[in-house]
């Protein structure tokens, strides 16, 4: 009888019933978290505004010690601070990273660090800076830093503040704000980067750092993990926000039209470029709807939940809505998640995401609530790692514990069954099972019974 109600279950939810998203407190108590970034392994890393860097576990835990503190040398007024992190491709054999944070004269400054050779959750507190961009306002400063699927690292730079762009500085060629820029980090003296030979503008007018111009203020980008498409979300002046997607392999010297175009519409085409030259959004919308400021986030690339599949997840600072672009460009949106002030988006070496309330220094999970995971954790247990490989565990935060455990394929076959020790936490070996998608079904010491999912890579 169980297992043709679990059998009911996943057809239910895989024949087509309409997907909600849904957020999973996953950790709290994060001072104005503005980035999540990741390595080859299960733990994230959330910076602060003020400059720490904290590594968050998978089971919800944070470090008691940071990663690394840089607060004595980031300045945090107006849209300052420490704004991006990234993790160098080789970074298992080199150990660097990079950061992009806001100096105490108020400047853009790239800068590598590397992590401690003797543990791999401290990193050494002494950097090198590569580069800094002068900032004439407190504001548009971008922030996000990637590296590319051509190994370079790319830089957002918003067009250096105030409103209006009133320095023209995102069309001009000889100025780094409001661009995209790409360096290649793999340089063994000073400045300790170079500039790529197909950056549009190296050997010819123009700073050579540019890779794409007419930016406004990137407010997170990112590349898809899988195929090397790059999404930038532009933040809009008092109208429209909008969506930009370049397909990989990914060409040079784009102009993204800001401050002739704000979206598709016309805003001041005073001295600028014919708009055939220009690259419009793949999606924008408009301020009327609540929002005031997109917050870029990922296509989806992980495996945990088939209703996100070929969309793109984005949010709003002032609406509190997640919204997703699909392949048709059509925009949706959850309900607004009140009093987030949502600021970042993470995603981690699964592919699963996850999103940061600056307000309420909370990191959510994104989950598909269609899958009815939610009483699980509801009712005090947790499953991780998810996905995971060799074992997983369960445990209880509550005087109820689980009994038995169970593990049914999607058919609602039996694979595997375990009796459980009377503790809050049990690790189940998994080893023989094959990657996929599968049910975990508990019994508890009350009688009771949850189920939820579980991805074997």
């Amino acid at each position: 009888m169980k297992n043709y109600l679990l059998l009911g279950f996943y057809l239910f939810t895989l024949i087509g019933f309409s997907q909600t998203i849904g957020l999973q407190s996953f950790a709290t108590g994060f001072n104005l978290p503005l980035e999540i970034a990741h390595t080859n392994d299960n733990r994230l890393f959330v910076l602060e505004k003020d400059g720490l860097i904290k590594i968050l576990n998978t089971n919800g835990t944070v470090n008691p010690t940071p990663f690394l503190n840089l607060s004595a040398i980031v300045t945090t007024d107006s849209e300052r601070g420490l704004l991006g992190m990234a993790f160098h491709p080789n970074y298992a054999t080199n150990g660097y990273f990079f950061v992009n944070y806001t100096n105490l004269s108020g400047n853009t400054t790239i800068a590598r660090y590397s992590v401690s050779p003797t543990n791999p959750d401290i990193a050494n507190t002494t950097g090198t800076v590569l580069m800094t961009v002068a900032q004439p306002f407190t504001n548009h400063n971008g922030g996000s830093i990637k590296f590319g699927p051509d190994g370079y690292l790319y830089i957002g730079m918003g067009d250096g503040g105030s409103a209006g762009d009133p320095g023209n500085r995102a069309q001009n060629i000889n100025e780094n704000l409001g661009k995209m820029l790409r360096i290649d980090v793999n340089v063994a003296v000073a400045p300790y980067y170079s500039s790529p030979p197909t950056n549009p503008f190296v050997g010819t007018a123009g700073n050579d750092e540019i890779w794409a111009i007419g930016m406004r203020n990137p407010w997170k980008f990112s590349f898809n993990r899988l195929n090397g498409d790059l999404w930038i979300a532009d933040v809009g002046q008092g109208a429209i926000e909008e969506i930009d997607k370049v397909t990989n392999p990914l060409p040079t010297g784009l102009n993204f039209g800001w401050r002739c175009y704000e979206g598709n519409a016309t805003y001041n085409t005073t001295g600028c470029a014919s708009m055939t030259t220009m690259t419009f959004p793949i999606a924008q919308y408009s301020h009327s709807g609540g929002g005031c400021s997109i917050t870029g986030g990922y296509f989806y690339t992980g495996t945990m939940y088939p209703n996100f599949q070929n969309k793109y997840f984005f949010t709003d600072y002032c609406s509190d809505k997640i919204g997703t672009l699909n392949s048709l460009g059509t925009i949706t949106y959850t309900a607004a998640f009140a009093n987030n002030n949502f600021a970042t988006f993470g995603e981690d070496n699964t592919g699963e995401l996850y999103v940061a309330g600056v307000s309420s220094g909370t990191i959510f999970k994104i989950i598909d609530t269609s899958l009815n995971a939610s009483e699980f954790e509801k009712n005090g247990f947790s499953l991780y790692p998810n996905p995971a490989k060799d074992v997983f565990s369960i445990k209880t935060s509550t005087t109820d514990f689980a009994t038995n455990v169970e593990v049914h394929d999607l058919s609602g076959k039996l694979l595997l069954s375990r009796k459980l020790e009377n503790s809050q936490e049990n690790t189940i070996a998994i080893a023989s099972l094959s990657s996929g998608i599968y049910l975990v079904w508990i019994e508890t010491s009350n009688g009771k019974s949850y189920n939820t999912k579980l991805v074997i890579e």
